[in-house]
């Protein structure tokens, strides 16, 4: 049925008819996925009076569905963005709104079936391709990885972060305190870069040996 057609169909309430546009608008925008229905709940055994898209290939005089006749009955104004199974089963995402006349007598509905079956299968792919283990997620709340273009600003990051953990300036630091700063800094492999036993002697205004003295008895 063509759309002029039913604004002169005598049968179908003008407050439906209004609608025609804007259910094809919404189809128009959404795509094929998209499916409108424009139900007339004076007569629920034959209800479908517009339909545009095929979602859930049903046709005009088709009955209105059971979440209507309870959301009547419940006295529901709208039932928004719940989740529907097909029979072939797709996954609908569904919204019902319903229309009132002039005497604010609910005499029809208008329902949005928007099928996310697609979108959930990428979903779970995608869920699949960014899955962290707990202990990765936990690493990364503790910090970040460090993308640089030359060692040295590396370490002085890594330096930093160890600083922070202290939460003091570095030339407060007591003596055990340095120590266990050199062996946390050990543990992230920091030693393993040449020079850099130097470098931290220098920031920790000790001697290297001192640095030695303290890695030494980190492995015992």
């Amino acid at each position: 049925m063509k759309e002029d057609d039913i604004f002169m169909n005598q049968n179908i309430p003008y407050e439906l008819a209004a609608l025609i546009p804007i259910a094809n608008s919404i189809v128009k925008n959404f795509g094929e996925n998209t499916e409108v229905v424009l139900h007339d709940l004076q007569i629920p055994e034959a209800s479908i009076v517009y339909i545009v898209g095929d979602v859930t290939h049903r046709k005009i005089g088709g009955p209105v569905t059971n979440f209507v006749l309870e959301a009547l009955k419940s006295g529901n104004e709208s039932l928004d963005c719940y989740k529907t199974i097909t029979k072939d089963g797709r996954i609908l995402r569904s919204t019902t709104t319903f229309v009132r006349n002039q005497q604010s007598q609910i005499i029809g509905c208008m329902c949005i079936n928007y099928d996310i079956t697609e979108y959930l299968h990428s979903k779970v792919a995608l869920e699949k391709l960014t899955f962290f283990p707990e202990a990765a997620i936990e690493k990364t709340q503790e910090q970040n990885e460090i993308f640089e273009n030359d060692i040295m600003s590396i370490i002085e990051q890594m330096v930093a972060q160890t600083v922070e953990s202290f939460g003091k300036p570095i030339e407060v630091l007591n003596k055990d305190e340095k120590m266990r700063f050199v062996q946390n800094l050990d543990a992230k492999g920091v030693f393993l870069v040449r020079g850099i036993v130097e470098h931290v002697a220098e920031l920790l205004g000790v001697s290297k040996f001192t640095i030695y003295n303290y890695l030494d008895k980190g492995s015992k």
